[in-house]
């Protein structure tokens, strides 16, 4: 599966960035598919931060990648808070860290007032003032880029921002300027700042933005600097479902699919069509396990496929009866897949010794074995008792998720934690998909929008930010499955089946 530009990773890995202002499956299928998957699908855990060229991610690695180092500050002067949110809306967008240039004296309205001979008057005059700042910014050599905004006092910068300025050494750091103002432009008041500061810091043009300025505008000229993108930017994304490339970004830094195929009971035979049928309708998602007995054949469906082993996403599961010799355990999972690396490898469901196999799953990932790891069948409880334990943050949980069993207390604080959250029992579990499909709720939800009840139900997942993985043997309901994205429910739908909600649980994980 296509991996993102690596991110700046190090600290997932090792525990768990103006205005006069200053300032389808059908119900068989799922059946099929269902009931011991409930000790299925995790989704991968945070891990490398990697930094590999895009011809690069095509190829199976066995080193941790390096980290993108791009770190940005926000650097802002507002009284009348117009520089203050032009700083903000930056901020956001870039993924900056934020810091407020404040006066050791504060500036009261009367010390504002123009020609009054007031404070900000006499400093303006004074080509020696430099009004003292309360605070600093702490490692600022860290940072490659700073955005630093002002408000416009009598043609200038005030004076302030000449005392932030000498304050520090900023090494070959690049300064972008913006100001705040009625209608003077930045020119001079920038290019007074330039000589201040050592020749090895590069100025980029600046921007005035007047008060009425809008966050589109903001962003419209941020874009327009071509700036590379932050740590902090890219962690940003984190989590957030792309309906355009079908994809969610990790926070190990890999892009995985939203919708996929769970192969659980699925024979070595039926793996081989289920797979195919998959991969030729475009989805790239598998997930297996090894309390399916199917490995082998997963990995024989992927490598005789004609699609490029990293467009294809595959997630495996050690039981609990492995955890005692996890590191050998992922070994044969490779050896049986007959793959250079594993995507994502999670834990079916906590046991004996579940700390210690998911630190093994770390080794893992630094080894260049697997590229992410997670957990399934884990609860808030659960989680609490278990995070503390490890280093690296899981980059998926998997869990039953239903309309009769939804989760609507586990699902945000999961992603709370920056982990993707993925669903099994989609439909409802062995049993109980006859039922859920014929839900009046949801056939007239169906109906209404022309779709089948299992299209509804897996895009009511997806819009709940909930991974999907169907099984099914079926080549047509395999591709009805993936065909989720030529409709949308409305919020009114989404609240109707939220209604559905009964907390019953399908399965005993």
């Amino acid at each position: 599966m296509k991996k993102l530009v690596a991110m700046l990773l190090s600290a997932i890995l090792l525990s768990a960035l103006l205005l006069t202002s200053c300032g389808t499956e059908t119900a068989s299928e799922e059946q099929t598919d269902a009931v011991t998957k409930a000790t299925t699908e995790t989704t991968e855990a945070t891990s490398e931060s990697e930094s590999e060229t895009e011809s690069e991610s095509t190829e199976a690695t066995t080193e941790t990648p390096e980290a993108s180092e791009v770190k940005i500050l926000v650097a802002y002067f507002s009284c009348t808070n117009t520089t203050e949110q032009i700083a903000e809306w930056i901020a956001d967008y870039t993924g900056a860290d934020l810091y407020e240039i404040v006066a050791a004296d504060p500036y009261t309205e009367e010390a504002l007032a123009y020609y009054t001979g007031g404070r900000a008057d006499q400093e303006q005059s004074d080509d020696s003032a430099r009004p003292e700042i309360s605070g600093s910014v702490e490692n600022i050599e860290d940072y490659d880029i700073i955005f630093l905004g002002y408000p416009i006092w009598h043609g200038q910068a005030p004076k302030i921002i000449y005392t932030f300025l000498e304050s520090y050494d900023f090494g070959n750091v690049t300064i972008i300027p913006f100001c705040t103002s009625h209608s003077s432009g930045i020119g001079s008041s920038a290019e007074n700042l330039h000589s201040l500061v050592s020749d090895s810091v590069t100025w980029d043009d600046g921007r005035r933005f007047s008060g009425d300025a809008t966050e589109d505008d903001v962003i419209e000229w941020v874009e327009s600097l071509d700036l590379p993108e932050s740590e902090a930017s890219k962690m940003s994304e984190v989590g957030i479902f792309n309906f355009e490339t079908k994809t969610v970004l990790l926070n190990s830094g890999y892009e995985m699919p939203i919708v996929g195929l769970g192969t659980y009971s699925l024979s070595d035979e039926e793996c081989a069509v289920s797979i195919a049928a998959l991969l030729e309708a475009g989805g790239r998602l598998i997930d297996t396990a090894y309390m399916y007995g199917n490995e082998a054949a997963v990995g024989e469906a992927i490598l005789s496929s004609d699609v490029p082993r990293e467009e294809i996403f595959v997630i495996t599961k050690l039981y609990p009866t492995q955890y005692s010799y996890a590191a050998e355990a992922i070994d044969d999972a490779l050896e049986r897949m007959g793959l250079d690396y594993i995507d994502m490898i999670i834990l079916h469901h906590p046991g004996d010794g579940d700390v210690e196999a998911y630190l093994a799953l770390e080794q893992a990932v630094a080894d260049g074995k697997v590229r992410s790891i997670g957990l399934s069948n884990w609860y808030v409880e659960e989680l609490e008792e278990f995070l503390p334990q490890v280093n690296i943050t899981p980059a998926l949980v998997q869990n039953e998720i239903h309309p009769y069993y939804q989760e609507n207390d586990v699902i945000p604080y999961i992603q709370s934690l920056g982990i993707v959250v993925q669903g099994w029992y989609p439909l409802g579990g062995r049993g109980h998909t006859s039922e859920l499909l014929n839900d009046e709720t949801i056939v007239a939800i169906a109906e209404a929008h022309g779709v089948s009840s299992a299209q509804v139900i897996l895009r009511w997942n997806l819009q709940k930010g909930v991974v999907v993985i169907p099984g099914s043997s079926d080549p047509e309901h395999i591709r009805e499955n993936l065909d989720l994205f030529g409709f949308e429910l409305t919020d009114k739908e989404m609240e109707a089946i939220n209604a559905l909600d009964r907390n019953e649980k399908h399965d005993w994980y």
